[in-house]
């Protein structure tokens, strides 16, 4: 195919996907809200229960994060350091992880982070709202997945109003989307916590 050829043929994928997500933005104005408990939380300065984290605002948004050992997690919370200042001028924006706060700390200090965390140890915050596998009985560990979910204030609760999960090629990290960009960029790339 010729450059020309290559090139309008990926416009109008894009403009399907385009037309996908106006119809998946619909779906999500007409969701109902799901109810959640008012978790407690370790945060920063002591616990913090999930209706204070919305620091004034209607809305939150909370990135489920795995944590300090998983470099995916890092890579998408180094983009979202970057566009912290707008996101935080529509909404509250928290990202949880399992780790200690002390370990949350120390990595946010490393990373150069700015924005909010609370760390979910110890409670079913990630468990009840579909970001934690238990154990299947083979042996393995639960595990942690990541995601975000939006919460907004209802009355005197909070629901949750979309959750999406992170992954490669998601919509929410374009070091995928560059890549893709990049013929015969390596398929099997993956990040690292540090590339010097």
């Amino acid at each position: 195919m010729t450059y020309a050829e290559t090139k309008s043929a990926l416009e109008a994928k894009r403009a399907e996907i385009a037309a996908l997500h106006k119809e998946m933005q619909a779906l999500q104005a007409d969701v109902t809200p799901e109810p959640v408990a008012d978790y407690e939380l370790a945060g920063w300065d002591g616990p913090v229960r999930l209706g204070e984290l919305f620091a004034g605002k209607d809305d939150l948004i909370v990135v489920h994060n795995m944590g300090r050992r998983c470099p995916s997690c890092t890579m998408w919370a180094d983009g979202f350091n970057g566009v912290y200042d707008h996101l935080a001028s529509r909404a509250a924006f928290v990202v949880t992880s399992p780790d200690p706060v002390e370990v949350q700390k120390a990595f946010a200090a490393e990373r150069g982070w700015r924005f909010p965390m609370a760390s979910h140890a110890g409670t079913t915050f990630a468990k009840d709202l579909g970001y934690y596998e238990e154990d299947d009985g083979d042996g393995r560990y639960g595990w942690y997945w990541p995601g975000i979910s939006v919460f907004r204030r209802q009355g005197d609760g909070v629901v949750r109003v979309s959750d999406a999960e992170l992954g490669p090629f998601d919509d929410f990290c374009v070091v995928y989307h560059i890549f893709a960009l990049v013929p015969g960029a390596d398929s099997d790339w993956e990040p690292r916590f540090s590339y010097a």
